[in-house]
């Protein structure tokens, strides 16, 4: 029998704790029910404002005015939403329920807080798993055991640039500062980081279509056109476990196609001490060696002068460099997500009552509780209305 229940490790939550009361129940903070809810701003900057250890105003104002405003369907919107989020996503999500009420008093709230989210929509007592990441294809494969069909996934913000633990930050890779090289391509990082394989992962279906052999390893300098004493030096590597980390998830999916066949030449950091975790280690590690690459994210990359990141591009693009704005309209190659995960058989509409919460989030009013909370990144006008999309 296949179990889903998570098995409790948040891959891109730095910073956690789990002490939190299992249930949650809402009333509506207005018995006014209204169409428009132009009096979100307000509201939301009231929140920003009191939440206690919410970050500084960024560097990068994200302005979702281009966003269209929520319009409900209905007036007469009624039912429980039963929601299993995190400690890292709860503070939003409360953002979200007490504006949502404003415009449909009658709703009710259910909400469990825990890292086994993806359980409760095994199970069915859970209607929307509000989850760090991208589901594992072991939750997926449960999933599908269960019910036969995957789950309707939906991207509700972009994962963090820097500044905030916990935030999902995209994947940067960096080299020495002595080192020449300013970009690789996805098929370079893949030579470098990656090993020879029969095949990749596409959900929960091996394929493959993602085979290469050992002739596509990349191990010194020279293969990427380096010269001079870098022509022969073998690239050194330092990055988080290949195994369980997030962001070596991330790079299985994106740099890999699905594959876990890695570089053995990698040396993993896992934890280290609580003076310099894991992230610091490979940074320093980098730093002090001038013919080193690694993977971490940009939080504890750009406090080290003895680093650069370097631009990453797509077949056939040119190298776009991590930036926040980068980040925002999701063409650094290495961004990530954060989504919903509800169960819609196929065929079968969403139910009116998530289907309009969910529509609040991916508007502008929606998105502009992402600004206010602070830890992710808003989504795009494009990146909004693709998610819009698949609630038809």
């Amino acid at each position: 029998m296949v179990s889903c229940w998570h098995n409790g490790s948040l891959p891109f939550s730095d910073s956690q704790s789990l002490q939190q009361p299992p249930f949650r129940s809402r009333k509506p903070l207005d018995p006014m029910s209204r169409r428009v809810v132009p009096f979100l701003k307000p509201l939301l900057a009231l929140a920003l404002s009191c939440a206690v250890g919410r970050a500084s105003t960024p560097e990068v104002e994200f302005d979702v005015d281009a966003l269209p405003p929520y319009a409900s369907a209905t007036d007469q919107l009624h039912g429980v939403v039963r929601i299993h989020d995190t400690e890292l996503t709860q503070h939003l999500v409360h953002l979200w329920e007490d504006a949502f009420l404003k415009a449909h008093p009658l709703v009710r709230y259910s909400e469990y807080t825990v890292p086994t989210w993806f359980s409760g929509l095994c199970a069915g007592t859970a209607d929307l798993a509000v989850t760090g990441h991208d589901a594992w294809r072991t939750d997926l494969k449960a999933f599908e055991e269960i019910y036969g069909y995957p789950p309707l996934e939906i991207m509700f913000a972009t994962g963090g640039f820097d500044r905030r633990k916990g935030n999902t930050p995209g994947a940067i890779v960096f080299v020495n500062r002595d080192n020449p090289l300013t970009g690789l391509t996805l098929d370079q990082l893949d030579g470098i980081l990656g090993a020879e394989r029969t095949g990749g992962w596409d959900g929960t279906t091996w394929t493959a279509a993602a085979a290469r052999g050992p002739d596509k390893n990349i191990r010194t300098w020279g293969q990427l056109g380096l010269t001079g004493e870098w022509a022969d030096r073998p690239i050194h590597l330092f990055g988080i476990d290949a195994t369980l980390s997030g962001w070596s998830g991330l790079i299985q999916k994106k740099v890999f196609h699905g594959g876990d066949k890695w570089n053995p030449a990698l040396k993993e950091l896992v934890r280290g001490g609580a003076e310099t975790p894991a992230d610091a280690q490979i940074v320093d590690s980098v730093a002090g060696d001038r013919y080193a690459l690694g993977f971490s994210f940009m939080r504890v990359v750009e406090t080290n002068p003895g680093v650069k990141p370097l631009g990453l591009s797509e077949a056939g693009g040119a190298a776009v460099v991590p930036t926040a704005a980068s980040f925002h309209d999701r063409t650094y190659p290495l961004v990530t997500a954060v989504y919903f995960y509800l169960n819609r058989p196929p065929g079968q509409p969403v139910p009116p009552r998530l289907k309009e919460f969910i529509s609040f989030v991916l508007s502008r009013e929606g998105q502009q509780a992402v600004v206010a909370d602070g830890m992710f990144l808003p989504l795009t006008q494009a990146a909004a209305r693709a998610e819009m999309q698949k609630l038809e």
